[in-house]
């Protein structure tokens, strides 16, 4: 047991953060245990600081984030932390935060261990920020990439921030995804690092070339200094530069990975899985055949895209917006009417008494097209609720909701497809399908196969398994 390797898996995702600690399996090279885990609400939503608050602006405070970050490695075991050998980190894609090399944060002492902090670095404008309309994405010079850009992705909002408050921009000299940074951070990275993952889903990233548009980007007058260096998912970025929760110092951090990879890698035991992630929002994901390559320009029309997974393979992948957001709106609905009838209730009862109502009817004909946020091949589509019978119950309607979140997805890619594809499994992930028995029951309604369900934490899994196993071939090399 004194010689067993444990890894350390962070997900730093919309509304929580989570943390896992996995252990190797003596004797099986492909196996680990989940030793411990935690996971803490962000509660991180800010007002934005480029511009007045504007209702489709999504941004969130750094130091929230990592305040939640910080309570996760508390609440871990102490001498499973002392022996931790490799920090893998997962998060959520197509965000940015800017911060000032030498100056992203600091080292304060937190108790039992040095803590980061923050310092000049900016709030987070996330993966669900909505400024850029499509007039103006539309005079957006077009990227060399098979991925479309939309509002949200790490380059548009730059693009935004140049045009309309580029003052804004011009105390940063670093830019990356909220686990890029957070990696820069815990290494003292000099430069960020961002794996192709993450470069991905920012646009304007060649998975091919493994490079930049540099060129097209800097005729628009785009900050290129700010993109990040390009590193490998798998690879080392750096080494912890202190104690941290007493994990050693010098212990090595893989780069930043793509929560969507990471949660697949810690599901999909075989090549003929499919990965259904439901948490804030939805993807539904399978490996494509050794050496496909997607087409060299990109289709926004084409409701799946085809991101990088590991060792130059590719995902395809329908990623819905709305997913257990679109259920957090309705619980915060059902309270804001609440308290218009001069009555208080908390949102934490209203969700499981939604759940409640909805298990105990079993089945509805009412229909809910839940696209309150559009989609980024449909921008424009609101949601819609139909086939309304007299009998318009709380459990009629919760069921519709959940069973249309499902339906949405499997409409941006059919089970046929997956079929073809040589998927015969479905593997259920993430937060809100892991405690949300209607939705569990609606995937198995929706899929005509086999179907098994993860945990919670699976992203972080994933970025402490890809992890765990290169430290597992080091010491076999």
């Amino acid at each position: 047991m004194a010689a067993r390797r444990i890894t350390l898996g962070i997900d730093l995702g919309t509304t929580s953060v989570k943390a896992a600690l996995l252990g190797a399996v003596p004797d099986d090279p492909s196996g680990f245990e989940v030793l411990a885990s935690c996971a803490r609400a962000a509660r991180a939503e800010a007002a934005a600081e480029s511009v007045v608050a504007e209702p489709q602006v999504r941004e969130q405070d750094v130091s929230r984030i990592l305040q939640a970050l910080n309570e996760c490695l508390a609440a871990l075991p102490r001498q499973l932390l002392r022996r931790v050998v490799g920090i893998g980190v997962s998060g959520q894609m197509h965000g940015v935060v800017f911060w000032k090399t030498g100056q992203g944060c600091e080292w304060t002492e937190g108790g039992i261990s040095p803590v980061l902090v923050p310092r000049a670095v900016s709030h987070l404008v996330t993966w669900q920020d909505g400024r850029c309309s499509s007039e103006f994405l539309a005079s957006l010079p077009q990227p060399k990439s098979h991925l479309s850009v939309a509002t949200g992705f790490g380059c548009a909002t730059i693009f935004w921030l140049l045009k309309n408050c580029p003052e804004f921009l011009k105390p940063y000299d670093a830019a990356g995804t909220i686990h890029d940074y957070v990696v820069a951070m815990l290494c003292g990275l000099p430069r960020p690092l961002m794996s192709d993952q993450n470069a991905a889903s920012w646009g304007y990233f060649n998975t091919q070339s493994q490079s930049w548009n540099v060129e097209i980007l800097r005729s628009s007058g785009f900050p290129v200094h700010l993109l990040p260096d390009i590193a490998e998912p798998g690879s080392v970025a750096g080494r912890t530069s202190h104690v941290w929760f007493e994990i050693p110092k010098g212990t090595q951090v893989g780069v930043a990975l793509g929560d969507l990879q990471a949660s697949v890698y810690s599901c999909m035991t075989l090549g003929t899985d499919a990965v259904l992630n439901i948490s804030t929002s939805v993807q539904l994901a399978a490996s494509m055949p050794s050496g496909f390559q997607p087409a060299e320009t990109p289709d926004p029309a084409a409701p799946v895209a085809y991101f990088p997974y590991f060792d130059g393979t590719y995902l395809g992948v329908a990623a819905s917006l709305n997913g257990g957001n679109v259920l957090a709106m309705f619980v915060h609905m059902l309270v804001q009417w609440t308290a218009d009838l001069g009555l208080e209730v908390e949102e934490s009862m209203v969700y499981s008494r939604i759940i409640q109502a909805a298990v105990q009817q079993t089945d509805t004909h009412l229909t809910i097209t839940p696209t309150v946020l559009g989609e980024r091949h449909l921008p424009d589509q609101l949601a819609s609720v139909t086939r309304i019978s007299p009998d318009l119950s709380l459990g009629h309607v919760a069921r519709a909701l959940c069973r249309g979140i499902v339906q949405n997805l499997l409409s941006m890619l059919p089970v046929r497809q997956l079929q073809e594809w040589g998927v015969q499994r479905v593997v259920g992930s993430g937060s809100a399908l892991s405690r949300n028995e209607v939705l569990k029951q609606e995937v198995q309604r929706a899929f005509p196969l086999p179907v098994s369900f993860g945990h919670d934490v699976d992203a972080a899994v994933g970025a402490a398994l890809v992890m765990l196993r290169r430290n597992l071939s080091q010491k076999e090399s």
